[in-house]
């Protein structure tokens, strides 16, 4: 008789990783997991499966039970963790999280989505697209969906949607993630100088995507967004099959027409003269362009544009990307927008979408709280009715680099340098009772930033539908 193979995941907590350990868990693996800290929704997720975890990095608790087949390790993880370290010293094979991605999960047609913004997205909605169309795909997408789908699975079918996520493989691998999933289908979003930490000049960042695009074979297709400029520059050199998408008048899909509300989306996309009217729930001009772009490929490997649309219409979005977590006469929004170009994006669709009053609760990461981040909160609140800073989550201090960093009545000051309703409310309790006060149909309630909001979005919710 044998036994299940073994795994341990080191840095299991990221939504990615404990993915992928569930995949291989619901495969018939044993999967153990060990991580610096663990938070819901990760954490309830292993538990209700049974997956073991413990806090910390511990070589005899990762071998309890018998020792790994192999590791599993996380990109954050240091050369000088334990419990690699363990295993380095006892012969016991250790992979990054992309080769097992790559060994486990990418299949014989393999759909990789990639670009500095919109890969999440894209990827999760292609996911949803081949599922609708019972391709039976493998997938791995870097969030989680508002339906609760998993954000990895391995599939029966020969088609595999990944998102090809351009940052580093591992401490002894710089190497682009994307690099291990050998891509047959290329759908490249957009192409803009990122990751600074990794890629110190605009070349080389350019330089992973053009690698990128020349793993394709020559037989295979890269689907591309038009309106990109460096991202059509690096396809079009690359020689391999093109179809392109965006609003340009030469894209092969192009979409216009386009309508927005509180209920999401509404455009056309046009191919080769024929029309097809697309509605999606999801909020934000910006995802035309990302439902556009997997509208092209699913369309140019068989689905049906019927079937294509359909999946399209049932498809919510991401978790913490405009999110309705609440929908009645007044809306409660969610969404991870840590910085003031973010912040400046959600509230111009809120605007776009809802009448009512536009309240803005707003705690950024540390980055957006130094002086050096001042200039961009010019009028990045123009469309909020009202903005309240909460008190902010405590940073841990960096001794070696301390920096300093707004507090809250700082970054209060800050806002209302032009913005005329900016205040500071540092009791939670209070700040709730203000939001949920008077509000009337058509109001937004909208909590932007990194953290969690110490409850206060639930309470909010509650204060609501209490009225």
């Amino acid at each position: 008789m044998t036994h299940p193979r073994k795994v341990h995941f080191i840095g299991i907590c990221g939504v990615a990783m404990s993915a992928v350990a569930t995949a291989l868990w619901q495969k018939g693996f044993r999967v153990t997991g060990s991580d610096s800290g663990f938070f819901p929704p990760v954490s309830t997720h292993l538990t209700h499966l049974g997956i073991p975890y413990y806090p910390g990095f511990h070589p005899e608790k990762m071998v309890a039970g018998g020792v790994p087949d192999f590791v599993v390790v996380g990109n954050a993880i240091g050369t000088q963790n334990p419990e690699l370290l363990y295993a380095q010293n006892h012969g016991i094979p250790f992979k990054s999280f992309p080769e097992v991605m790559g060994e486990y999960l990418v299949q014989k047609h393999s759909i990789v989505t990639a670009g500095t913004w919109g890969k999440t997205t894209s990827s999760a909605l292609l996911a949803h697209i081949l599922t609708h169309a019972h391709m039976h795909p493998s997938y791995m997408i870097g969030g989680v969906t508002q339906d609760g789908s998993p954000s990895a699975a391995i599939g029966t079918g020969e088609w595999s949607v990944v998102e090809g996520d351009e940052y580093t493989t591992a401490k002894w691998d710089q190497r682009a993630k994307f690099m291990h999933y050998r891509p047959t289908h290329l759908l490249l979003t957009a192409v803009r100088w990122d990751h600074a930490d990794v890629y110190p000049s605009e070349e080389s960042y350019f330089t992973a995507f053009k690698t990128l695009t020349t793993m394709v074979p020559n037989d295979g297709l890269i689907v591309v967004c038009r309106d990109n400029a460096k991202a059509y520059e690096l396809a079009s050199a690359s020689g391999r099959p093109l179809v392109t998408y965006g609003t340009h008048e030469e894209a092969t899909y192009r979409y216009s027409d386009l309508s927005e509300s509180r209920d999401g989306i509404t455009f056309t996309i046009t191919y080769h003269g024929k029309r097809y009217t697309i509605e999606s729930p999801m909020l934000g001009a910006h995802n035309a362009e990302n439902v556009t772009g997997c509208f092209a490929l699913a369309h140019t490997i068989g689905i049906t544009p019927g079937d294509v649309s359909d999946a399209i219409r049932t498809f919510r979005g991401m978790k913490r990307r405009l999110e309705k977590r609440y929908e009645h006469e007044v809306t409660v929004i969610d969404d991870i927008a840590h910085s003031a170009e973010k912040v400046r994006s959600v509230l111009s669709t809120l605007r776009r979408s809802y009448h009512g009053t536009i309240i803005a609760i707003y705690e950024p990461n540390s980055g957006n709280r130094t002086p050096q981040s001042k200039p961009q909160y010019d009028g990045a609140f123009k469309d909020a009715d009202e903005v309240i800073i909460p008190r902010l989550t405590k940073l841990k201090v960096d001794e070696k680099n301390p920096e300093k960093t707004f507090d809250g009545p700082e970054l209060r000051d800050t806002v209302a340098a032009s913005h005329d309703n900016v205040r500071y409310i540092e009791d939670d309790t209070q700040l709730v009772q203000h939001v949920t006060a008077s509000r009337k149909d058509g109001d937004v309630i909208a909590f932007l930033g990194s953290h969690g909001f110490r409850g206060m979005i639930e309470e909010t919710i509650k204060g609501i539908a209490g009225k």
